[in-house]
């Protein structure tokens, strides 16, 4: 039996990313400025997935080797097509479709500064115009204040008869609140045909895409308007104030999405997710909060205030206070903060704890392992329930190469100590607090590296007379003298066997 269902139409998308944008004073395009996550023409791209287009064409121009790498990493499967000259709108779809001469069907146009745009309304919009079977259909919004935009002119039936510039519009037509968004979709031919008939005959001496609608409506090809919901996804970009409106704007609309889906955001306008990152419900994210490229924050997790994360796992149960992390795992229970540095290559294995003030990099912890206060942990592995005391640093680098230091199982390393790598502290093996370790200490033994205590007496009268320490010491030897024993006026080594860590 024959199908009955009509084969899915051949789809082009063509985004216009060709412009200069001089108002953002910028030494990179307009266009690959960031906004949460992605660059204006990446937000774009990624709404243009919705057309399920059989082939993507972007056309370049200004610094258009910026935007062809740019490409080659958001969006390896389309084609950049360079327009040269920037001869308007009209020239630049219509270079875009002289490069895919096999373009056929359906062609949807998008504006590469309009980063707000969703995805469903892309898919809206084209799904209008080819239940329609229309020459072409034109996105178009309600504002208040249309000025410097292209206004909607209807006819008597409603339907799209002409799109005016502001410049070129009158003070009646000037009076139009309804706006052109400058997304576009096109019958393939139509749009071909009728861009060899364009001309410059305008105030810029430009081709206008805009003008197509007028000729095809001319020649009696429905052309209509499809209204979006929101104003607001269809704002461009012409410089920084407007670029940090639009970021502020997309802020509350990712926030308002992921608190309705279950997560706790306690101060959404000083909280910045970006659209990459994933959440799960009845995690926190605390105030003053940043949560960068690929970050993952688990059901039960707590983040912030005041924390920076950037591409970081943060598995559930997990406590992260006041900490930059980038590149980081950091693991169930774990607990990080306040003012740690998680630097690529960290991982927290469960209850784990990096505490305040402290550095990590290409580090291992293992489950209920600790680094509480005050230390560097570079290139180390650190077995579960190992304690590392305060001020410890893992001197990783030795000018020409980083080694790797091993702190074994349930070991414990005393306040103020150097591990000097390659080196490996065994499981159950104790570092005693001051020491400079460069050689392996084995499994349950006590390595200490450090000459024994002597005192000097009267060294304070003899080389600071007459400074405040002096004069301290003098009336604290008065005051013991009565009391002082042999013992206490004895000066010869401590006992350094069984002498444990600080």
């Amino acid at each position: 039996m024959e199908s009955r269902v009509s084969p899915a139409p051949s789809r082009t998308v063509v985004v216009l990313a060709a412009g200069e944008g001089k108002r953002m004073r910028s030494a990179i395009p307009k266009m690959l400025h960031p906004l949460l996550g992605r660059t204006l023409l990446g937000h774009v791209l990624h709404a243009a997935e919705a057309v399920q287009a059989v082939r993507t064409v972007v056309v370049v121009g200004h610094k258009a080797d910026q935007v062809r790498a740019h490409l080659a990493e958001v969006s390896p499967g389309a084609m950049p097509v360079l327009q040269a000259e920037q001869n308007g709108t009209g020239h630049a779809v219509r270079i875009a479709l002289d490069a895919i001469p096999e373009a056929v069907g359906t062609v949807v146009v998008l504006n590469a500064d309009v980063p707000l745009l969703r995805p469903e309304t892309v898919e809206a919009l084209v799904a209008a115009h080819e239940s329609g079977s229309r020459g072409a259909t034109v996105l178009a919004a309600e504002v208040p204040d249309p000025t410097g935009l292209g206004r909607i002119v209807r006819d008597a039936a409603g339907n799209l008869e002409r799109i005016v510039e502001q410049r070129d519009a009158s003070a009646e037509v000037r009076a139009i609140r309804e706006i052109n968004a400058g997304i576009y979709v096109f019958d393939a031919a139509l749009l071909r045909g009728a861009l060899g008939k364009l001309t410059t005959d305008n105030d810029q001496g430009e081709e206008y895409l805009t003008d197509v609608f007028a000729l095809l409506a001319t020649d009696g090809h429905a052309v209509g308007v499809h209204v979006a919901g929101d104003a607001r996804e269809t704002l461009g970009c012409n410089d920084r104030a407007e670029l940090a409106h639009l970021r502020g704007l997309l802020r509350e609309r990712v926030n308002t999405a992921w608190m309705r889906s279950g997560v706790s955001i306690l101060d959404p306008a000083t909280t910045w997710i970006d659209v990459t990152v994933t959440l799960e419900p009845d995690c926190v994210i605390d105030q003053n909060s940043q949560l960068q490229g690929v970050t993952t924050v688990a059901a039960g997790a707590v983040v912030g205030p005041d924390t920076t994360l950037v591409d970081t796992v943060v598995a559930e149960g997990a406590t992260v206070l006041r900490v930059h992390s980038i590149g980081a795992e950091i693991g169930p229970d774990a607990s990080v903060g306040p003012f740690s540095y998680l630097r690529p290559g960290t991982r927290l294995g469960r209850k784990s704890k990096v505490g305040g003030f402290v550095e990590t990099k290409n580090a291992e912890l293992g489950a209920g392992a600790k680094v509480p206060h005050l230390s560097y942990v570079g290139d180390a592995t650190i077995g579960p329930k190992s304690n590392i005391g305060a001020g410890t640093i893992f001197a990783n680098y030795d000018g020409v190469r980083k080694s790797h230091t091993t702190v074994g199982e349930a070991a414990f390393v005393g306040s103020d100590s150097v591990l000097i790598a390659p080196v490996e502290i065994g499981p159950g093996a104790y570092v005693a607090a001051g020491s400079a370790v460069s050689k392996d200490v084995p499994a349950g033994n006590l390595g200490v590296v450090r000459a024994p205590q002597r005192n000097i007496e009267g060294w304070v009268a003899r080389k600071r007379p007459g400074t405040v320490s002096a004069e301290a010491a003098e009336r604290a030897e008065v005051k013991a003298e009565p009391s002082r024993s042999v013992s206490e006026l004895s000066h010869g080594e401590p006992n350094i066997e069984g002498e444990g860590p600080a």
